[in-house]
């Protein structure tokens, strides 16, 4: 029931559909980012109708900080309490900008802060094992074009799996890509990745059953699908002798890290990895800092061991 938009009161159900909305149409979140904050507003509001607090005006900061209090009790990790209490942030304050309550419950809440981890990326060595292979089958022409791609240009997953073939531009080497809220940014593609998308272009139609925009399709001809891309990277990284577990995270880390530590361009990547927030990048800088002091290690000879 806790996922039920339908069940609840209609002193709150009009407004939690118009936010919804509100975040699909105009702000263009993903399906599954929508159906994260659908999960976590609906959790408080339960909660709340619960403890008789049914009404936007009863949902004060005291029903949130018992909400909060809930939470931190079945001992949910401080990440998971950010995005809860962030998803119900968005809900209030846009609550507040069309005139529904006066005051935000939320203002002064918050949750225990927690180290951001480090994206984990490969050696550049190992990127060079990883595609060190040449193919011979359909599926394997796809599978590389895939991968020279995503460490080509640094994509998300979502990004790759939602290219068009009109998306590209083989003659001057660009790629329009739609990231997250649906915007747009056009990003250079690597001779190596050009390469590979025209060896599985000319074999693409082995896999076709009906005609399709996308890109990369799947052997059954469909567009091809996340949990594919995940189990073909897993594969490959097994197969080419990769100790470490690949997911496509991991090549885009690997793009931004590696263009980081030649160039020190942190505006370029940002731009080229899509990022609405230069803070977002510069964890990449902490990775490049890593590089530098490993060389300083091994090369400083006040620093050997």
């Amino acid at each position: 029931m806790l996922n039920d938009i339908e069940h609840l009161p209609e002193s709150i159900k009009p407004q939690i559909m118009q936010y919804l909305a509100y975040l699909k149409y105009e702000r263009g979140y993903a399906t599954l980012t929508l159906k994260t904050y659908q999960a976590n507003i609906l959790h408080l509001c339960y909660f709340c109708i619960e403890s008789n607090c049914d009404t936007w005006s009863k949902m004060d900061a005291n029903a949130l900080k018992r909400w909060l209090i809930g939470l931190r009790e079945a001992k949910l990790k401080p990440r998971s309490l950010q995005l809860k209490l962030s998803s119900v942030k968005g809900l209030f304050k846009y609550l507040l900008h069309k005139n529904v309550i006066r005051l935000d419950p939320t203002e002064l809440l918050t949750t225990p802060k927690t180290d951001k981890p480090l994206p984990k990326n490969m050696e550049v060595d190992e990127v060079a094992q990883l595609l060190s292979f040449t193919p011979e089958q359909t599926i394997e022409f796809r599978d590389k074009a895939i991968m020279e791609l995503f460490y080509s240009s640094g994509l998300r997953l979502a990004e790759l799996t939602s290219i068009n073939r009109l998306d590209i531009d083989l003659t001057n080497a660009e790629l329009r890509v739609t990231g997250k809220g649906s915007k747009q940014r056009l990003v250079p593609v690597g001779r190596m990745a050009i390469e590979a998308i025209n060896l599985w272009l000319k074999c693409r139609s082995e896999f076709l059953k009906t005609e399709t925009d996308a890109l990369f399709i799947s052997k059954l001809g469909n567009r091809i699908s996340v949990r594919q891309v995940q189990q073909r990277l897993s594969y490959w990284a097994k197969r080419q002798g990769l100790n470490n577990t690949l997911h496509p995270h991991k090549l885009r880390h690997s793009f931004a890290s590696h263009l980081l530590q030649s160039s020190s361009d942190l505006r370029a990547v940002q731009e080229l990895l899509g990022h609405a927030d230069l803070s977002t990048t510069q964890v990449y800088t902490h990775l490049d800092f890593q590089h530098l002091a490993k060389v300083y290690d091994s090369a400083h000879p006040r620093a050997k061991k």
